[in-house]
């Protein structure tokens, strides 16, 4: 089995070599384990991550030892005041080029050391780059059945709550026909509506809107609990994704808050996810049926 790669770079002096090392290190190397006898001497310097590129036709025009980072102007300001300590300005800007972008979604710089060696070192402008693939889900509601359950109890909250959710439904493809609105009287009856509809089978996933402000005594933190936990346990025993859109807050102003003044729209947000939660169980039902999702 294939270990790692090494690329062996004969260097001039000595005192390069030793040189090299410490600025190699300095940039992030891992020091490996050296060698010498009496023809020469060794220094390894160890990367996480090693690739071996092979092409046809023409070369590309970088450097042959390509440097992957994660902070290039930091790496370039290191390089320049370390070639600044040993060479003229001038032959400074002719040894170390500026960041450029390439065409291959990244930026690039080169840097032609004592010895003749010149690297590149590059940074890549794709923030999912290195990243493993993972499965996600999409945010088209097309085909998709919801059920939005809202209550009577903070209208002035609510019906914010349930705008933002129908708004974020239609705006990704949901046709009207395939969303129910249930309104209930209060938070308490929430966890009861979402079982019966959930078990239903009706509906792709279960969007539940409701707010809760905390008073002078220990109900709301009885109600919160026990709506969360009911909540919590019909997602869990019919496998339908349930949203959980139901504001527990200290004030009416940080209700009104997320429910579109300020912070955003609570309403909106738990229709997108139950969005994303329907894509990505069809996904993995088709990953667990064998088919291309």
């Amino acid at each position: 089995m294939i270990k790692g790669i090494t690329l062996v770079q004969q260097i001039a002096a000595p005192n390069e070599l030793d040189e090299l090392t410490s600025l190699f290190t300095a940039l992030g190397f891992e020091q490996g384990k050296g060698w010498q006898n009496a023809e020469g001497r060794g220094s390894a310097l160890l990367a996480p991550v090693g690739n071996l590129e092979l092409v046809t036709g023409r070369i590309p025009s970088v450097p042959p030892v390509l440097i992957e980072t994660t902070q290039l102007d930091h790496l370039h300001a290191t390089l320049s005041k370390w070639l600044s300590a040993r060479y003229p300005a001038e032959e400074v800007s002719t040894r170390l080029s500026v960041v450029e972008e390439t065409h291959w979604n990244s930026r690039l710089f080169t840097v032609r050391l004592s010895s003749g060696l010149e690297l590149g070192f590059w940074q890549s402008e794709n923030p999912l780059h290195g990243q493993p693939d993972a499965l996600e889900g999409d945010l088209s509601a097309v085909g998709m059945k919801f059920a939005v359950i809202t209550t009577r109890w903070n209208t002035v909250i609510t019906d914010r709550l349930l705008q933002g959710s129908l708004d974020c439904l239609h705006r990704s493809g949901a046709a009207r026909a395939d969303v129910q609105v249930v309104r209930v009287p209060g938070a308490w009856e929430i966890p009861n509506a979402a079982r019966t509809l959930a078990e239903s089978k009706q509906y792709d996933a279960i969007i539940t809107l409701g707010c809760l402000l905390r008073g002078e005594t220990a109900h709301y933190e009885a109600i919160y609990n026990e709506v969360a936990r009911g909540i919590g346990q019909s997602q869990q025993e019919t496998g339908i994704p349930h949203a959980f859109g139901v504001l527990t807050c200290e004030t009416l102003e940080q209700a009104l808050d997320r429910a579109g003044l300020k912070a955003g729209n609570k309403g909106f947000e738990a229709a997108s996810a139950a969005i994303e939660m329907v894509s990505i169980q069809r996904k993995l039902g088709k990953k667990a049926a064998g088919v291309d999702a």
